[in-house]
């Protein structure tokens, strides 16, 4: 099999802007996945004493340290995940994760790095966002047409069940909800 990471760690690794520090948690990736996840983007940060890697998935954030005499894995599953926040400083920001009434803070992240993964939770977290049963539909704009990101949002609702993290049920209900908006 070799030492090539796999092609979605290798591409999630083409876009951090440093990899100083991260190598041997990226290297122990693979262990930490589950059958059929695929890692998006990667970056290095900070969590509780360690220094490790940042991870989103089609699935989840989560935080890896995996040194030789500690090792710490914190998972954050995007269905848990209520906000999360982005703090940026000269040169480093700070990620923070709002999930089942927790607060967990990533610091020491680039910025660069930073900035794509909380943006890209937070469009997931918009995109997979539960209705309630009793939610208030704002009403849609009298001469507006259809919205162009009810399309993106319907391929990418697919791809969530394709990858089984939603059910069909929760895929048909958020279905019937975008195009009603059309």
């Amino acid at each position: 099999m070799g030492d090539e990471p796999r092609p979605d760690i290798q591409a999630a690794m083409s876009k951090m802007s440093s990899k100083v520090g991260s190598k041997r948690e990226i290297k122990k990736l693979p262990e930490h996945l589950w059958d059929g996840e695929r890692v998006d983007l990667i970056t290095s940060g900070t969590y509780g004493a360690g220094t490790g890697i940042v991870v989103l998935t089609d699935r989840r954030l989560f935080f890896l340290k995996d040194g030789i005499m500690a090792k710490t894995s914190e998972d954050f599953p995007l269905t848990k995940i209520s906000s999360v926040q982005w703090s940026s400083g000269v040169l480093l920001g700070k990620i923070i994760v709002f999930a089942s009434g927790n607060k967990a803070e990533i610091t020491n992240v680039q910025k660069a790095d930073g900035k794509a993964i909380t943006d890209a939770v937070r469009a997931r977290l918009t995109d997979v966002s539960q209705p309630s049963p009793v939610s208030e539909q704002p009403p849609a704009p009298a001469n507006g047409g259809p919205k162009p990101d009810v399309y993106e949002q319907l391929a990418k609702l697919g791809e969530l069940r394709n990858a089984g993290v939603l059910t069909d049920a929760e895929f048909e209900t958020k279905k019937a909800e975008l195009l009603s908006r059309l």
